[in-house]
């Protein structure tokens, strides 16, 4: 299965997978070229993730310092749209893809795995996107019947989930009479999950809500009619009968008068004691069982919960820069290695042809942004459409005047 753009190794062994690839001779100066693209890089990214924070600042919920000013709502509204814009920039450059209004929607409709019906309410949001990285297909084995029947299905998971949603405003909630809980009214929320089953999208909504699936209520119900009939009838029934006797004789459609005694009224009373304690328990029995439904949805999501809120950009800005530097490092190395010039499509087959050969593993190389950053730090140069790697020694030396220049700045 392809993990479409995202490169699914880690940057340590992508510099390994490169350097062998280059061979000996110039392994000690590649090494120096990696350290200095990675710092680089970083210094780049450090700005985009001071900008996060600041514009993330006035609705952060988790916020431990003081405010000089007061925000208006204007302002607020402002930084909203202006952390969205870049929010949904960080997960671009790394690698993440949007999940479709379609998708949510299967969602919605396709039974949860672990057997469990949510509803959303998605008035209440004026926004929501989702974003996922890595996909793949899984099997699992479901129980039934007390562990005797099982079945096995496949199903796609996402081996990353990222949530953003911004509530609508309170004027809202007050003309729908019903606050969020735990989220305030116009706040915005971020949230990144792990391995996250496509039919079990909904659970992430921070407002969904458990619902009974009809087998639930079918087997609730029938064991309530079954049991409540036995009741009536073991119970009651003898003093049910007395009663509709005596009903009918007052209301004249019988001529023979009836006669309840002390222990038939203390005999009815008994059971309807007993009655009314068999519906306590059949309703005790629906809160519970919905109460188990939301303990499993509640650990679901304990186990499957990364981060929240600005921890989330924190991770997600990590994850950019690092998918970044893999993919400069993997085009600047084959370009390097390479006897003649290439095109973008040429390096970007090769690239996908080498991971599918070597490492068995299928993507969707994310050429052009490789090159567009390898061309900004002049480490390759373009010309008519094709591509030339500087070599290494000339790499290093704009690499560390332009960490310089930063440095400078700074």
């Amino acid at each position: 299965m392809s993990n479409a753009r995202f490169i699914p190794f880690r940057k340590h062994d992508i510099i390994n997978l490169c350097q062998a690839y280059l061979g000996e001779p110039q392994s000690a100066s590649f090494m120096e070229f990696a350290t200095l693209l990675q710092s680089v890089t970083h210094y780049q990214y450090h700005e985009l993730l001071e900008s996060l924070k600041n514009n993330y600042a006035p609705f952060d919920p988790n916020s431990d310092t003081r405010t000089l000013t007061p925000i208006t709502n204007e302002q607020r509204a402002s930084y909203q749209s202006a952390f969205a814009k870049e929010f949904a920039k960080v997960l671009n450059a790394a690698n993440f893809e949007t999940i479709t209004n379609q998708d949510l929607q299967d969602a919605l409709n396709e039974e949860s795995l672990f057997k469990v019906r949510l509803a959303v309410e998605f008035d209440d949001f004026a926004e929501v996107v989702f974003y996922r990285r890595g996909e793949s297909q899984k099997t699992e084995t479901l129980r039934s019947f007390w562990g005797l029947k099982k079945k096995q299905i496949q199903f796609t998971n996402y081996d990353r989930v990222a949530i953003f949603i911004r509530f609508k405003d309170e004027q809202y909630f007050l003309e729908k009479g019903k606050m969020p809980v735990g989220f305030e009214p116009n706040s915005t929320i971020v949230k990144l999950f792990q391995n996250v089953p496509k039919a079990d999208l909904e659970m992430l909504f921070p407002n969904s809500e458990v619902k009974m699936r009809p087998i639930d209520k079918l087997i609730i119900g029938s064991s309530a009619l079954i049991g409540g009939a036995v009741v009536l009838v073991t119970k009651l029934g003898a003093s049910i009968l007395l009663l509709i006797a005596m009903i009918a004789f007052w209301g004249g459609w019988r001529s023979e008068e009836v006669h309840m005694s002390q222990q038939h009224f203390i005999t009815f009373a008994i059971g309807m004691g007993v009655f009314g304690s068999f519906i306590f328990k059949e309703w005790s029995k629906f809160k519970n069982r919905k109460i188990r439904f939301m303990k499993a949805l509640a650990d679901n999501l304990y186990f499957k919960n990364l981060d929240n809120n600005a921890g989330v950009f924190h991770t997600l800005v990590d994850a950019a820069e690092e998918e970044d530097v893999k993919e400069a490092l993997l085009a600047y190395t084959f370009l390097l290695k390479s006897e003649s010039a290439m095109t973008a499509q040429q390096l970007d087959s090769q690239i996908e042809q080498w991971f599918n050969a070597q490492h068995h593993c299928q993507l969707d190389f994310e050429i052009d942004d490789a090159l567009d950053k390898l061309v900004k730090l002049e480490l390759v140069h373009q010309q008519n459409n094709v591509y030339t790697a500087v070599d290494l020694d000339k790499a290093k030396q704009r690499l560390d005047s332009r960490w310089d220049d930063y440095f400078k700045f700074a």
